[in-house]
């Protein structure tokens, strides 16, 4: 039985290869990622194809521009019925309204549910040596739960941030505000090149809603016992 709160990311870069991948993960997955790699790549037809397969989307391509073209980008993007879209936080608060308005008025207008939106904070490629050099006023963290009340002010619905951050992000902002958290690297997996990361059983229990894992499934020899091993490992929680 599929899990919702585990988001298995896609990310390959072509619809062949996606599609395998779904495949071959069957029933085992229900909610998928599709970043920029395979967006870039395979365009739209990545996420008719999994709604048609009744798989839920998380579309990451972390919008990022002026106020209105950011809403107009939300408004086409409200268009391809993904569950979850993300935008980057640092745009401020003006933008994250825009895309707020955004996505309600065209989901209204076209009869569907409306997609939820994330704030994505400060990535989590991104550690304190990196985040000085490109001149980060204030610590990670503390960066991070500014975004977090500023997305949840200008009416967004979640944030993307690291499993370090769900604890406070939670208490913060709430039982109904979504933490989706990549950064997730199970027991049986290296970290690559994640800089921020924990184990899944750690996110869920510190407040996570969704993990976001890639690589430890679709790089695993067998990718349906990765995901097994991955609902042993949050089993209770």
């Amino acid at each position: 039985m599929a899990d919702n709160r585990i988001i298995t990311a896609l990310d390959v870069h072509s619809l062949d290869d996606m599609k395998k991948l779904v495949e071959s993960l069957g029933d085992s997955v229900s909610f998928y990622k599709v970043g920029m790699e395979l967006f870039y790549s395979a365009g739209p037809d990545a996420v008719r194809y999994l709604k048609d397969q009744g798989k839920h989307v998380f579309l990451d391509l972390k919008v990022h521009d002026i106020p209105n073209t950011v809403g107009q980008s939300i408004r086409a993007l409200t268009r391809l019925g993904a569950d979850l879209m993300t935008l980057h936080g640092t745009g401020g608060r003006a933008m994250m309204e825009a895309a707020a308005e955004a996505v309600r008025n065209e989901a209204e207008k076209l009869g569907i549910e409306r997609p939820r939106l994330l704030a994505v904070t400060v990535l989590t490629s991104i550690d304190e040596a990196c985040w000085e050099e490109i001149g980060g006023k204030y610590e990670i963290a503390e960066t991070v739960l500014r975004l977090a009340k500023l997305a949840k002010e200008a009416g967004i619905d979640g944030t993307v941030s690291s499993p370090y951050e769900a604890k406070a992000i939670r208490e913060m902002n709430g039982s109904d505000f979504l933490i989706v958290t990549p950064g997730i690297r199970p027991s049986f997996a290296v970290a690559n090149d994640q800089k921020r990361f924990t184990m899944p059983r750690q996110a869920l229990q510190d407040g996570a809603s969704h993990l976001v894992i890639g690589r430890p499934i679709t790089k695993a020899d067998e990718p349906r016992d990765a995901v097994r091993k991955i609902l042993e490992e949050i089993q209770g929680v």
